[in-house]
């Protein structure tokens, strides 16, 4: 019974990195095809007048954000959705089927989801950062009328489309604390298996030692009651 309890929330668990990693991919490859494969986290600009005889402002960016840090979100995004699937049919393979992993994969277990946990955190700081970058150049830390939000629904003038860039990257950085929260509850359970499967192997020891023990005393009892029925 206990078992099916801990493989059943195991199971729980992937299917809510599932989830969220799916709602971290699927913006974050949006945003990448509305930008032309420009990533705007950490990017740098500024708003300058259009001409010198028109006060009318426009946005100028100074340098676009490095590709890589939009990369390796997705790609983390993505591993983690693989992993889940996998992990999730795997677990509810072993749920109806009543098996339980051997010491050697729960072991590897733990350090598949640590190192998920890991990444996740890596990228979902990357996210959360880069984008606040970019609300500052766009909102000029806050001076401009507009809000980051509300400049979603303005054209840049930028040659991209930024109509949702906004609530793009808020469900992506939503998805990744999310995925990675559940992916340290992962990590956890995987812990708490291995701590359970090694203290199985310790008391599995121990009973083999007892046991060669308790042989020993009763195969040296009957030499001895042998030897005393030969000297009678």
């Amino acid at each position: 019974m206990a078992l099916s309890n801990f493989l059943f929330a195991q199971c729980i668990c992937y299917f809510l990195a599932f989830l969220f990693s799916f709602i971290v991919v699927v913006p974050l490859s949006e945003n990448g095809n509305d930008f032309h494969g420009r990533c705007l986290l950490f990017t740098e600009g500024m708003w300058l007048n259009a001409n010198l005889t028109v006060e009318r402002q426009r946005f100028t960016v100074q340098e676009w954000g490095p590709e890589a840090a939009c990369r390796f979100s997705i790609f983390t995004g993505l591993l983690s959705l693989l992993l889940a699937t996998v992990q999730a049919w795997r677990t509810l393979f072993f749920l109806c089927k009543g098996h339980e992993d051997s010491f050697f994969y729960a072991f590897l277990n733990l350090l598949i989801s640590a190192f998920v946990v890991f990444i996740t955190f890596i990228a979902s700081t990357i996210v959360s950062v880069g984008f606040n970058m970019w609300c500052d150049a766009i909102t000029e830390k806050g001076s401009m009328p507009n809000s980051c939000e509300e400049f979603q629904d303005i054209d840049l003038e930028l040659n991209l489309e930024n109509s949702a860039f906004y609530d793009q990257f808020a469900v992506a950085q939503f998805g990744l604390w999310a995925a990675w929260l559940t992916w340290l509850g992962i990590t956890i359970l995987a812990f708490l298996k291995v701590y359970h499967n090694y203290r199985q192997e310790d008391l599995l020891d121990s009973l083999i030692h007892e046991k060669e023990l308790l042989l020993g005393r009763s195969s040296s009892r009957s030499s001895l009651q042998d030897e005393k029925s030969g000297m009678i």
